[in-house]
Formats: C-alpha cells, sequence, structure tokens
C-alpha cells in the first residue's frame, strides 16, 4: 500500500471514529476514555471549549472525513501529484475556536509532506488527541508529524495563521519563502428584511457558534433602512442560554457597560448587544449592524473590502454568498481567505 493510501486510510478511521463518538456508538472504549479526557482537559485550560462546541468541531470533521468526500475534493488536482518529494512544512495554527486549523494539517498529510507543528497554546490538547489517534492507526505518520515548542528550523514552507500584528511578524520572519500567512478576516451577513423566521434562527447558528470567535462567525450586518429588529430578536430567542456561560457573561456586560457610560445607542435583548458601527470585527456578545439603501453601492462595497471578509451570509444578494446557517461547516473546498492550500501544497 502507497504511503499516501496509508494516509488516507488513516484519516477514513479517524473520521469514522468521530462520528460513532459523537452519535455514542462507538466500540473505542480505550479511545472513547481518552476523548472525554481531552475534551475535560481542553475545557479546563481554555474556558471557551466547552464540550459542546468541541462536539461539534468532532461532528463536523466526522462528517467531511469520508472516502467520499475525500476523494471526491482530492480528485480536483493532478494524478499522483501526491507522490511527489516530501517536504517539511511549518505550521503556525491559531488557536481561537477547537480544531480551527485541522485542515491544513489535513492537506499537509494528504499531500505527501511532512508537518512540523506550532500549536497554539489556547487548543493544544485536542490535536495532541487527534495526531495520537491517527498514530495509532498508522504508526508511520509519527516520522511525519512533528510538534514543537522552539524556534521553527528546517522547514521548505510554511502556513501560518494568527491576527494583523502576528502576521507582521510572520510575513518578516517567514515571507522569503513559500508561504500562506493569514490575518484577521470577518463574516457577515446581508439581510433584505424578507428573510423568513427559519433562516433567521439559522443566522443565529452564525453569530453564536463558538461565541462568534471565529472568522466565520457573523459580526455584523447589513440591514435596510427600514428594518424592523424585533423580528430578528425574536428568531435569535433561542440562543438565550449562551448568556449562562460565565466567560460570554462577562464579555456582555463589560461591552454593555463601555456602550452605555459612552453614550451609544445600543439595541439589547439580555444576551446579545446590537451597535451600529462601520467595522467589520465586534467584540464579543456583540453585533455591529449598518443600514444601507442602495444594493448596488453595498455590492460594490463589499468586493471593494473582499480581503477582509471570510463569509457572507444572504439569499440571493450575491453569487458567492453561503447560505443561513451554514458559516461554521465549511466543505472541505471551502478554503480560508480564498487560497487553496492543497495546490499551494503541491506546488512547493
Amino acid at each position: 500500500m502507497s504511503d499516501h493510501n496509508k494516509t488516507f486510510n488513516a484519516f477514513l478511521k479517524l473520521g469514522g471514529f468521530l462520528r460513532a463518538f459523537c452519535n455514542d456508538d462507538s466500540t473505542e472504549t480505550e479511545w472513547n476514555d481518552k476523548a472525554n479526557a481531552a475534551i475535560a482537559l481542553a475545557k479546563h485550560k481554555n474556558g471557551w471549549f466547552d464540550p459542546e462546541n468541541v462536539l461539534f468541531a468532532f461532528k463536523s470533521w466526522g462528517a467531511v472525513l469520508t472516502e467520499e468526500k475525500l476523494s471526491a475534493w482530492l480528485t480536483e488536482y493532478p494524478k499522483n501529484s501526491t507522490e511527489k518529494s516530501a517536504k517539511t512544512v511549518a505550521l503556525i495554527m491559531a488557536g481561537n475556536i477547537p480544531l480551527v486549523g485541522f485542515h491544513d494539517f489535513l492537506s499537509i498529510m494528504l499531500t505527501g509532506h511532512t508537518a512540523l507543528i506550532k500549536l497554539s497554546s489556547n487548543d493544544n490538547v485536542l490535536f495532541r488527541f487527534i495526531m495520537d489517534y491517527l498514530i495509532s492507526f498508522e504508526p508511520s505518520l509519527q516520522e511525519r508529524i512533528s510538534i514543537t515548542e522552539t524556534k521553527m528550523e528546517g522547514f521548505d514552507a510554511v502556513i501560518a495563521t494568527g491576527s494583523n500584528n502576528t502576521a507582521r511578524y510572520f510575513e518578516y520572519y517567514f515571507g522569503k519563502g513559500p508561504h500562506i500567512i493569514r490575518k484577521n478576516r470577518n463574516s457577515i451577513a446581508v439581510l433584505r428584511g424578507n428573510e423568513s423566521e427559519g433562516q433567521l434562527r439559522a443566522l443565529g447558528e452564525d453569530i453564536f457558534r463558538y461565541y462568534g470567535l471565529g472568522c466565520r462567525s457573523v459580526a455584523k450586518i447589513f440591514v435596510p433602512e427600514d428594518y424592523d429588529f424585533d423580528v430578528l430578536f425574536k428568531a435569535l430567542y433561542k440562543f438565550h442560554p449562551i448568556i449562562e456561560q460565565l466567560k460570554y457573561s462577562n464579555n456582555y456586560d463589560y461591552n454593555k457597560a463601555v456602550y452605555l457610560m459612552s453614550e451609544f445607542k445600543i439595541l439589547d435583548n439580555g444576551f446579545l448587544i446590537l451597535k451600529e458601527d462601520e467595522s467589520y470585527s465586534s467584540p464579543i456578545a456583540s453585533l455591529f449592524y449598518e443600514r444601507y439603501s442602495d444594493p448596488q453601492t453595498l455590492k460594490t462595497r463589499l468586493e471593494n473590502d473582499a480581503d477582509l471578509l471570510q463569509c457572507i451570509v444572504s439569499n440571493g444578494f450575491l453569487p458567492d454568498e453561503i447560505e443561513f446557517g451554514t458559516t461554521q461547516t465549511p466543505s472541505l473546498s471551502d478554503y480560508a481567505d480564498g487560497v487553496d492550500t492543497v495546490d499551494f501544497l503541491l506546488k512547493i
């Protein structure tokens, strides 16, 4: 069996385990215990990583790690392209949501390269569990996965994800060689005023999943001049238990106090603050909004700001829009920042 097939099968095995574990029908008792321990430790080390969101991440990845979906994804690339000489790819991961760097890791492995990984301190438990599981099934992968906590050396290319500030650091140190360096991006929704209650409830998933910490989390909405926010608040009410999460609640209280002391005009439903603001990036427990009168003017603006945006959620507004409720379940070909990671890896 080729190395590529061994790697492919290892990820198929991982996908099967994640699906079974999330459905409570996994028979791998030892790994069930290890998964539960990893989930508990991840929550202990990062208060945002509650079991519900970690399980959502597990379930989302389990859904795409199937033979059908992996094969369909890889057939978009030249045959035998994964059998080129292996390179070492430095992978600097973010840690804002559970397993946020998994797609990069998967891409490196399935293109036959070696991963030199620097984990985020915010997400260094779940990845170790995932890697241990893969290696237990396919021991040869141990030679291709290396985690370092020191200075990264001896690599041929870099994939790094961080803030706008860290991106400048990454550019300085890694910009001379092949690289993908990602900066801050935000996601938005464009409402037209005719959305169904179901669509607006689904939008709540885009807003509240992972507490809005992901680049695919909707941080701002654009609404018509005469938009009725009561309709939106009614649809979003099912998400009100989020205020019971202590870290979220603390952010809600703090941001509300800041807005009120600054005499900003806000809308508030007890668990989400709406503030009119031109920025695309809103604080936790806040959702920025902006009114528009001319759809074409807004389309032009969003096209000009494409480098700042990860996802645009709407219904019939733009050709590359995303359906309500789907921002946090991207397909394998939905590349961060629109940069084809696999194509990049095949050309280094």
